[in-house]
């Protein structure tokens, strides 16, 4: 039967947005919110820049804005706002409590790595008399700084050995430092090379940072390593090795920085915007579902319901990325909801100039979509250039709201040109085609 495909694809566009529609109520996944809608930490720090020439503060200031940055991500948090003012850094962070973030953030730590060396110590007490000179000195270990540094390193990965399954953590080196790193581990083979990050060894679990036999036989050097790789190995526990991978990767900031100011920011005032703009896009939506059905008839109707779809889809895909949510992408969503509803209204004006006519109302149909494609193309590409460009260039807040946009812009293409049209398509040669006061 020719319309075997239009009903399987209807069937499947409503299997999908009863999928999407489960998935969107469920409760094991929320949505991210950002810090207008749920709170967390607003926090200002200032930078050292003493040693620092004037030349390279402004390049200091975004390395370590850029750093702060992937520190937040730590937290998992979309969407943190980074500022750059002056010697100061603003940040604000969802849905994070400010001690939390302090701890993370607020470091300055040092990436060192660090040799053993051996101290002896002549000693003091004269009266002991011994015929064996070694007992005249006592040995003590101590950790000596290495030319390798937080500078040359790279990255830091779990991986699992595929014969055993051992937990390996991967390291990776500048091309400078993997020069290095060959010099270092050329000299220490068979001794043991520590990572120290902000004065403190990455795999010691001790509070006081003494030297143990953990700490003297693990990492050890096997043999000298070249091409800037490495892998540390003997580690048994994932959870810890997760914890000196992100240690690893959260590196050393380039210049000192020291808090000045905290705030826990409450989501009161977002929750009531949130309220009012969900109030205000409810009331708008059904004033445009009316307008659609009453004007358009018929095809207002499937145009609504194909908005409807549409709103569960794009929900759907905020979970899924995740998108976090924000003022201003809410404000996006309804933006490209006016879009998609634009792009019926063109679609059903053609329509009705084909039917007055005189054409047949599956002729109608497909020249009223064709000539309505040139103009919905034209318009989307534009808006859509427009998103891209703020989503590249814009501050935080402008890219969520470019974000969802452009979702929202490419879904709403989808609801209007290929849902509406299909679900019109039950309607050909059938007799609901010869009551024109439904299309007309």
């Amino acid at each position: 039967m020719p319309k075997t495909k239009t009903y399987i694809f209807i069937l499947f566009i409503f299997i999908l947005a009863g999928s999407a529609g489960f998935f969107v109520l469920s409760k094991k996944r929320p949505f991210k919110l950002g810090l207008d809608l749920q709170g967390g930490a607003h926090l200002i720090y200032q930078a050292d820049l003493s040693g620092v020439s004037s030349r390279e503060k402004s390049g200091k200031m975004e390395d370590l804005r850029d750093l702060i940055e992937r520190r937040i991500n730590i937290f998992g948090v979309a969407e943190p706002v980074v500022q750059i003012t002056g010697e100061r850094l603003l940040v604000d962070i969802a849905g994070v409590e400010p001690s939390a973030a302090i701890a993370q953030i607020g470091e300055t730590p040092l990436l060192e790595f660090k040799e053993l060396t051996s101290i002896k110590i002549q000693k003091q007490d004269q009266k002991v008399e011994t015929f064996n000179e070694e007992k005249k000195e006592e040995e003590f270990f101590a950790w000596k700084n290495t030319e390798l540094s937080g500078e040359h390193f790279k990255r830091a990965d779990i991986s699992f050995d595929q014969t055993t399954g051992a937990i390996t953590i991967q390291l990776e080196f500048t091309s400078e430092g993997a020069k290095v790193f060959e010099e270092v581990t050329a000299r220490n083979t068979g001794k043991p090379l520590a990572i120290f990050l902000d004065g403190k060894s990455i795999i010691d679990t001790t509070e006081d940072n003494k030297i143990t036999d953990e700490d003297l036989y693990s990492p050890v050097v096997q043999e000298k390593i070249t091409g800037g790789k490495a892998v540390i190995t003997g580690e048994k526990n994932i959870e810890r090795a997760r914890q000196i991978v992100s240690r690893l990767k959260s590196g050393a900031l380039p210049v000192p920085i020291s808090l000045i100011s905290q705030q826990s920011v409450g989501p009161t005032l977002g929750r009531v915007s949130l309220e009012e703009s969900l109030r205000a896009g409810v009331i708008g939506l059904a004033a445009l579902i009316l307008l659609l059905i009453s004007f358009y008839r018929l095809p207002g109707f499937f145009a609504s319901l194909a908005l409807g779809i549409y709103l569960i889809l794009i929900l759907a895909l905020f979970k899924l990325i995740p998108v976090t949510l924000t003022l201003a992408g809410i404000a996006g969503v309804i933006l490209s909801l006016g879009i998609a509803v634009d792009a019926n209204i063109l679609i059903f004006s053609r329509m009705r100039e084909e039917l007055r006519k005189g054409l047949s109302f599956p002729a109608a149909l497909e020249e009223g979509f064709k000539r309505a494609w040139t103009a919905i193309r034209d318009g989307n590409l534009t808006a859509l250039i427009v998103a891209l460009i703020l989503f590249s260039f814009g501050s935080s807040f402008v890219k969520g709201f470019a974000l969802t946009l452009i979702i929202g812009i490419l879904l709403s293409m989808f609801s209007a040109i290929i849902v509406t049209k299909n679900f019109l398509k039950i309607f050909e040669k059938t007799k609901f085609e010869k009551f024109t006061w439904l299309w007309r």
